[in-house]
């Protein structure tokens, strides 16, 4: 496998190269695609539900938090890019964007790697829980740059099943030692090799699909070639990819790279989030008698996510008055899901959703 079409979804086509194979694909309704997930009749990643246009209320809420984050956002994609440079030295760096939660990310480290001088490439590939990364695009990057500068682009981290799942993909394969290198904007648990901070907080591309992430759908399994996605053409007008990544880079531009320092993520601050994590997912599980895992959704952008593409039970919340949850409690009430106020019982994160057994 030499080489494949680029595309790059409705992104510019130096931001990314998707490895991804376009697909057609029949939807399957939310109710039953959770009834053969939970049955194990069916892994979630063979299936996709028809994603739902953002109500004019989704859509307001991502342009306050874009307003609100865009300064934050473009400081701490300095603090990771200079971290990068900092620990590659002048090895070309070639992000790895796990599809699609770190694709945003990914485009906004690789812009502004390119404005510092620093030659980077980005490619956006598919990672699934249970099945691993999508090898036939990691060997096509390999095979392309090597190694020795491929860093991992999430955006954030939940409860760490994807490093988990990233770990395991990587173990034994050639060029790989270590923990993975993993960066995202946000790690409330604690599990990523590099991040901008452990907060759990509204970032703007989080709580918006495919209208953020160069109209794709997530990642479909499929055992031969690569993974597949399918084209969201049904949100084109709501299409807000580039609104993002010029946004945060219109205010890159004006900030004083020099005054902002690089990313330093300690691991003595990682085991003490690691810790706190596990404890916060078996307290939840022991008093909501939940025999999988798999069903809790930790943090304001999984938990937003399973309320618009899961069967959603439950609703958690440090604190209903918290703004950065807004959307999530008006998502919640509109599928009549209960929402009840815990403090700290969720730990580091500001919000979890519950997923219903239906099973």
């Amino acid at each position: 496998m030499n080489s494949f079409p680029p595309f790059s979804g409705s992104y510019a086509a130096d931001d990314i190269q998707f490895l991804l194979e376009p697909v057609q694909i029949e939807m399957t309704p939310v109710d039953v695609k959770e009834q053969l997930i939970q049955s194990g009749t069916r892994h979630y990643s063979d299936m996709l539900s028809q994603e739902p246009e953002p109500t004019s209320y989704h859509l307001e809420l991502f342009d306050q938090a874009l307003e609100q984050g865009d300064v934050r956002l473009a400081t701490e994609v300095i603090m990771l890019a200079k971290a990068l440079i900092s620990r590659l030295g002048d090895t070309p760096i070639v992000l790895v964007s796990l599809v699609r939660a770190g694709v945003p990310l990914g485009v906004m480290l690789h812009q502004a790697l390119r404005k510092m001088g620093q030659c980077s490439y980005h490619y956006g590939i598919s990672i699934i829980r249970d099945r691993g990364i999508d090898s036939a695009a990691l060997a096509y990057i390999e095979q392309k740059h090597g190694t020795d500068g491929v860093v991992f682009v999430d955006g954030w981290t939940g409860k760490g099943a994807i490093t988990t799942e990233l770990s395991q993909s990587l173990a034994g394969r050639a060029g790989y030692s270590g923990i993975p290198r993993l960066v995202v904007l946000a790690d409330p648990c604690g599990c990523s090799w590099l991040a901008a901070s452990d907060d759990d907080w509204l970032i703007p591309f989080g709580i918006m699909g495919a209208p953020v992430s160069g109209l794709i759908s997530r990642s479909i399994w499929r055992e031969e070639g690569l993974h597949g996605c399918v084209q969201c053409d049904h949100l084109s007008q709501f299409e807000c990819s580039r609104l993002l990544v010029d946004t945060v880079a219109d205010c890159r531009d004006r900030l004083d790279f020099n005054v902002i320092p690089e990313a330093i993520w300690l691991p003595q601050e990682k085991t003490a989030l690691q810790q706190l994590s596990k404890t916060v997912i078996a307290n939840l599980a022991e008093k909501y008698q939940i025999d999988s895992i798999n069903r809790i959704k930790p943090g304001i952008a999984e938990a937003t996510r399973a309320v618009l593409r899961r069967v959603p039970e439950h609703v958690l919340v440090r604190c209903q008055d918290d703004p950065d949850v807004a959307l999530l409690l008006h998502l919640a009430r509109q599928k009549q899901v209960v929402i009840t106020e815990v403090g700290d019982l969720i730990g580091q994160y500001r919000a979890v959703t519950i997923i219903k057994k239906v099973a």
